[in-house]
């Protein structure tokens, strides 16, 4: 099945939000454009630093109260919408090209943090 607004493989439903299938989705959109020339960790770093910054550029000259109301409907949702999904699938290419499980990565480093930081109390 495909998204209709592109060719990318749309995966099954039950892995709509699974990490594993848009990190297959990924690779594959790269590999079809022969870009894992350019994709070594070094570069894909750097690429997702650029992508934080244009996050950090929405919101810059904005006051704190204001981000939210100003990024969250209209051109501004769309906006941050946009960088955030350019940030996150950086990282997910960055992750496979390093060979690191995100998802499980992710899951192990909040249960450390479980012990780390203990929860405050009464909450």
């Amino acid at each position: 099945m495909l998204h209709t607004a592109s060719a990318v493989p749309c995966p099954p439903a039950d892995r709509l939000d699974s990490v594993s299938a848009l990190t297959d989705a990924v690779s594959d959109f790269a590999a079809r454009r022969n870009w894992g020339q350019f994709h070594d960790p070094k570069s894909l770093l750097l690429a997702l630093v650029g992508e934080v910054g244009e996050v950090a550029e929405l919101m810059q000259w904005t006051r704190e109260g204001a981000v939210a109301v100003e990024l969250g409907s209209g051109d501004g949702a769309q906006r941050i919408r946009d960088e955030l999904a350019d940030v996150f699938l950086y990282l997910v290419r960055l992750a496979d090209v390093l060979d690191v499980d995100l998802a499980d990565a992710a899951w192990e480093k909040l249960a450390r943090n479980e012990t780390r930081f203990p929860p405050v109390n009464g909450v």
